[in-house]
């Protein structure tokens, strides 16, 4: 869907589809009918829509359009298999995996230029580009690290890690002012990362009304000590790199299972809607004096946004 626009990207899908799953079909809620429509040779794996651009991820291609009548194929770049779908269209940039397992590539929507990010070493399976179109963010298959990395020049600008044990990433998100990360795994535990070192209280700053934790639980005691923990050996010379990557500043756990998306409604509110439990969740970062960070996560409200339904979810 594009935003809270009135266009539908539509693939066929499911037991018995509609269209079949190489179509593309826009859609126009508001004039109730169909306004574009493009077909390939091989399945869709993704749709991606801006009011310019419409972005097609086939299995080892990804694909930009003009959103028009007819469409007008603009580029066409060779990907590894990408059977997750990974592609993300911010307001200057496109991003999807290279070509080479562990690179990214990153198109310039307003100067055409290319550039190949050497993100990881093995295979990428989260993106993400900040609102402000000045960051992206990657994760690999290992699910150790996020990385950081400028979009004007490429360079890495932090290296934010979720953990020491492998996992895989689901989600990631930057808040709307980019200056904090949001990332979920399969470990069930949601983090908030500082993109920059002192985007905490640069962002604080910014915020015109905060909201006191009057509750300290023990996970946020547990994590506070093991930042501090980290913090501190990362100051040592001559330690193992895991050392001196940026932690999480909040953690909580995440009750719905299986693959979820993260969204933010606002610099401190995050919500996890989990697509397998069909569960909605919304967390919220709180001032919190007794932790390092002086922040804590916790969860203000849940709910299933399907009753009764039992909807199995597959890739």
């Amino acid at each position: 869907m594009l935003g809270r626009a009135n266009f539908l990207a539509l693939v066929g899908g499911g037991r018995d589809p509609k269209f079949p799953p190489n179509r593309i079909v826009i859609w126009d809620d508001a004039k109730q009918r169909v306004v574009i429509t493009l077909e390939f040779k091989s399945d869709v794996i993704a749709v991606r829509l801006s009011r310019a651009r419409i972005i097609v991820v086939l299995r080892n291609h990804l694909s930009i359009y003009t959103f028009s009548s007819p469409p007008e194929r603009l580029q066409t770049f060779e990907t590894v298999n990408n059977d997750f779908g990974l592609a993300c269209l911010g307001s200057k940039h496109v991003a999807s995996p290279g070509r080479t397992v562990g690179q990214v590539n990153l198109f310039d929507l307003q100067t055409s230029n290319n550039t190949i990010v050497p993100a990881h070493t093995s295979a990428i399976m989260a993106l993400a580009l900040s609102p402000n179109g000045e960051y992206l963010a990657t994760a690999s298959e290992n699910g150790t690290l996020i990385r950081v990395f400028s979009t004007a020049s490429s360079a890495p600008v932090s290296e934010l890690r979720r953990g020491i044990d492998k996992a895989m990433i689901y989600s990631i998100a930057f808040s709307p002012s980019s200056n904090r990360l949001a990332v979920t795994s399969d470990k069930g535990t949601l983090h908030i990362f500082d993109v920059l070192p002192g985007a905490s209280s640069s962002t604080e700053q910014q915020q015109q009304q905060q909201r006191p934790s009057s509750r300290s639980s023990e996970q946020s005691a547990s994590h506070t000590e093991t930042n501090k923990r980290f913090s501190l050996l990362g100051k040592v010379p001559l330690l193992p790199k895991y050392f001196s990557s940026e932690w999480s500043f909040a953690s909580a756990k995440v009750e719905g299972t299986g693959r979820n998306s993260i969204g933010w409604t606002n610099e401190d509110t995050v919500t996890v809607t989990s697509i397998e439990d069909c569960k909605w969740e919304k967390f919220v970062i709180l001032n919190a004096p007794h932790t390092e960070s002086g922040k804590a996560l916790e969860r203000e409200a849940w709910r299933n946004f399907v009753e009764g339904m039992d909807i199995p979810y597959s890739r």
